[in-house]
């Protein structure tokens, strides 16, 4: 098994109150995430970050989103800065060694290369992390199965504008065949598998 992790979406844009993408509990889930990114990272498992942007002229906005976008400040935009941004949190400490796919809509398998590096790094398992649940999470996951990759998500490195949503689309991408786990116990499966010291 070779894994690789997707952040999706983890972007200022919708993790701040400010706009008008934002998700309610988006936010709440940086820390179990940054853990997890740097967790990855001293394990070799890939990162890839999976993030949106718009052109300033909306023409590749989704349609049942550009009317909320073009009044709340046209979020997202390539290369912004601040609340409406495209910005990853700081927490996540964005490193040269880490890719980024930008997707155009909610998979991150749509209109992207991100199955092209994926096969070429190898990697057969996902690890699903971001926002949010129902729509970019879910998406990719059945996108994924759909492509045979082994898929686990990390529920509470995701997010959903209610409790309710969260459970219900878990329960359905549980059912699909995907694993759900919490944080915690991913970072217990890469301490079980770590070599002991002075391993080769």
């Amino acid at each position: 098994m070779k894994q690789a992790l997707l952040i999706i979406d983890m972007q200022n844009g919708f993790l701040n109150p400010a706009s008008p993408l934002w998700i309610r509990d988006a936010q709440k889930t940086v820390p179990a995430c940054a853990r997890v990114i740097q967790a990855c990272r001293q394990n070799g498992i890939p990162v890839i970050f999976v993030n949106r942007a718009y052109r300033p002229d909306g023409s590749d906005v989704e349609l049942t989103r550009y009317d909320v976008w073009a009044a709340g400040g046209k979020p997202l935009l390539p290369g912004s800065t601040g609340p409406l941004s495209v910005e990853n949190p700081p927490e996540f400490g964005r490193t040269d060694t880490d890719y980024e796919i930008i997707k155009p809509r909610y998979s991150a398998f749509f209109q992207t290369s991100l199955d092209l590096l994926l096969r070429r790094l190898g990697i057969d398992t996902l690890l699903l992390t971001g926002t949010t649940t129902p729509n970019c999470i879910r998406t990719t996951c059945y996108d994924a199965i759909s492509l045979d990759y082994r898929v686990t998500v990390v529920s509470d490195c995701c997010s959903s504008n209610t409790e309710a949503i969260q459970q219900a689309n878990l329960l359905d991408m549980r059912n699909i065949g995907a694993e759900i786990i919490l944080s915690d116990g991913l970072l217990r499966t890469f301490s079980s598998t770590a070599p002991p010291p002075g391993a080769a």
